[in-house]
């Protein structure tokens, strides 16, 4: 038997090994060599096989109400302790928060949570290399991220996990139309429109309806994003009737809003006729008061003397209205007082008792 170099770690070489000379060999071994050859002995010493899931790269779509169909599959060698699970996570949080949809284990299938009634996996049991989630009735909120996942030990894990993209298409809503700004002669406004609903987010297309003049493009800014549309250097021209249509791949919707521009100097002259008007109305109204105040007035009673009834032209008592005629006012004379005979008194004419 030919003998072995002198320095060689073999055990075909030497009946013993010397440990000082394997550390000595094993620190001459380059680090990449050395954990290939650590990986390669436990690739042979494994009694499984890696576990490999596969899912479509592309994200998928479904319209709202229809079915969805999630591709899931698997190679690894299916023994008693194989398990599968599907989960689910809203957009925008971690796969950390996913929450399960339906598992399968010990040869049952458990769907569980608020998709459970709606969930079913294609092939069962999803023993075969395939676990198709099947989603009936797909709904707005079934946007988000899917995770398939197998667990089969004692097979070690290379990539156990898939993440599946599902967006669920939805048509716009009505949007809704407004306006901000001050719609005068060399103004600017701002029309906007918005739908609440729509996946894809739907973009948005302003339009002047009827025959007028569209305003000139230096004087109309718009955004199909955001739906606004700025109208600078307002005229009467730019009234009229503007439509808002929000559109995506699913439909379309709109709405309509009518713009008004006005003009100041014309503002001011009416403002300054019915001023006019209103000054002259009630100038009306308080001399119609004072007419009627007047004609009141008159058709009131006079006011009768609350004292003696004597008067300065009465005759005093006991005196004959004979001689209330010595004098006549109309022709002026004086005419002569009556003699005593004459007098006649009221006197003589009362009886005497005796």
């Amino acid at each position: 038997m030919r003998g072995c170099p002198v320095g060689t770690a073999f055990p075909s070489c030497a009946g013993t090994p010397d440990p000082r000379r394997q550390d000595a060999a094993m620190a001459r071994l380059p680090g990449p060599l050395l954990c290939g050859a650590l990986l390669g002995l436990v690739c042979m010493t494994a009694p499984g096989r890696a576990v490999e899931v596969r899912v479509p790269a592309e994200p998928l779509s479904a319209p709202v109400g229809k079915s969805a169909e999630l591709t899931c599959t698997y190679s690894t060698s299916v023994t008693d302790s194989f398990a599968l699970e599907w989960s689910f996570v809203q957009p925008g949080k971690p796969i950390s928060a996913s929450a399960p949809i339906l598992y399968f284990t010990n040869g049952q299938l458990y769907p569980t949570g608020s998709k459970a009634k709606r969930a079913s996996l294609r092939q069962n049991p999803p023993t075969g290399g395939v676990a198709t989630l099947t989603l009936a009735d797909v709904q707005p909120s079934d946007t988000g991220t899917y995770l398939c996942q197998v667990n089969n030990p004692p097979d070690f894990y290379t990539n156990g996990l898939g993440l599946v993209n599902l967006t669920v298409l939805v048509p716009p809503s009505g949007p809704v139309c407004s306006q901000t700004g001050h719609t005068s002669v060399g103004g600017s406004a701002a029309l906007r429109c918005s739908s609440s609903e729509g996946a894809p987010r739907p973009v948005y297309n302003w339009v002047r309806l009827g025959s007028s003049p569209t305003p000139p493009p230096g004087s109309m800014v718009q955004d199909e994003v955001s739906g606004q549309l700025i109208l600078t250097n307002l005229s009467r021209a730019s009234s009229g009737t503007y439509r808002c249509v929000a559109t995506n791949q699913m439909g379309s919707a709109s709405c309509e809003l009518t713009l008004s521009v006005t003009d100041p100097s014309k503002g001011r002259v009416a403002g300054a006729v019915i001023g006019v008007l209103l000054g002259v109305l009630i100038l009306s109204v308080a001399v119609f008061c004072l007419m009627r105040f007047q004609k009141e007035r008159r058709k009131r009673p006079k006011e009768t003397y609350g004292g003696s009834d004597l008067r300065e032209d009465a005759t005093a008592p006991g005196i004959s209205e004979q001689t209330s005629g010595m004098t006549d006012p109309s022709d002026g004379l004086l005419e002569k007082p009556p003699s005593a005979a004459s007098v006649k008194t009221t006197k003589s004419k009362l009886p005497v008792v005796v």
